[in-house]
């Protein structure tokens, strides 16, 4: 019973992490129709920032500094995203093929540059000391960690959730998408909340960034490729726009993963693949998405 307490944890762990990856990729493309292949790079740079920080600047050795490395982490990967929206992605809207192409080499470029100021190795991410233990939840000895991933999750879906429902900001983001020509026909500016939910996006990635770069054991200028692979599994899942639907795609996904890997060895990407194949087949809008009309 503990071992199963165990991997069932680890598994809402790795889903929380999932979901730091999916809620802006699931924000950009579902909210505004943007086909981000650049995400990744959000995720890098907040990752490699995070390190900086922790490494060069201010050395971590106490949660307050810590705590710091991933805020400017996220910070760092919502500014980047911000800089790639102005430069790039606002002359492209409706333009879906041109924003695949256009992103997919962003992302090329800014694994290029960090790889040549950081360089190719893996990098270790300075955690606190307390990172490695564990806490006892009945027979079963809980790693620390994975009880920070969630909650660092539950709190970014809470921000997120508050401020598409209950700010201006908010509100002209949705009506934005329902009609952006009357909403700008009414003299609201619908270009800087379309901008906010890239910073929004962006913050998310790289404050997933860091906690992945803490999970992994490093960081590298390709490691988020992986990772963004099951950020769009998630995402189509969970449903377009969907942040609950995200939410609950992965915890799905990584709990399934974990026992899946767990009590047959190796089939836990077999399992999210079928899983992602019945999605498609039987409910393609996803679990939480709207049907389109």
């Amino acid at each position: 019973m503990d071992t199963f307490l165990l991997i069932g944890i680890t598994g809402i762990g790795l889903g929380a992490l999932y979901f730091l990856v999916a809620c802006g990729l699931s924000l950009i493309y579902g909210l505004m129709g943007v086909l981000n292949f650049a995400h990744g790079a959000f995720l890098s740079v907040g990752a490699f920032a995070g390190y900086w920080f922790a490494v060069k600047l201010f050395p971590v050795t106490s949660n307050l500094s810590f705590a710091l490395s991933i805020l400017v982490g996220g910070i760092a990967g919502g500014l980047f995203a911000l800089l790639v929206e102005q430069l790039v992605i606002k002359r492209l809207y409706n333009r879906h093929i041109d924003q695949a192409l256009v992103t997919v080499g962003v992302s090329l470029v800014a694994a290029a540059m960090l790889g040549g100021w950081f360089g190719h190795d893996p990098l270790l991410l300075p955690t606190p000391t307390w990172w490695y233990n564990a806490i006892q939840i009945g027979d079963a000895f809980i790693p620390v960690d994975r009880l920070l991933y969630i909650g660092v999750s539950l709190l970014m879906l809470i921000l997120f959730f508050v401020i598409l429902r209950f700010t201006r900001i908010g509100l002209v983001i949705r009506a934005g998408v329902e009609n952006r020509t009357m909403v700008q026909a009414l003299g609201i500016n619908v270009k800087l909340a379309f901008s906010t939910v890239f910073f929004l996006g962006g913050l998310a990635a790289g404050v997933g960034g860091v906690l992945i770069a803490g999970y992994s054991g490093g960081v590298s200028p390709y490691f988020s490729g992986t990772w963004l692979i099951y950020g769009f599994i998630v995402v189509v899942v969970g449903g377009m726009g969907s942040l609950g639907g995200s939410a609950l795609a992965a915890l799905l996904i990584g709990i399934s993963r974990q026992y899946v890997n767990y009590y047959a060895p190796g089939l836990g990407d077999f399992v999210v693949v079928i899983l992602l194949a019945l999605v498609l087949i039987f409910r393609p809008q996803g679990l939480l998405g709207k049907v389109a009309h």
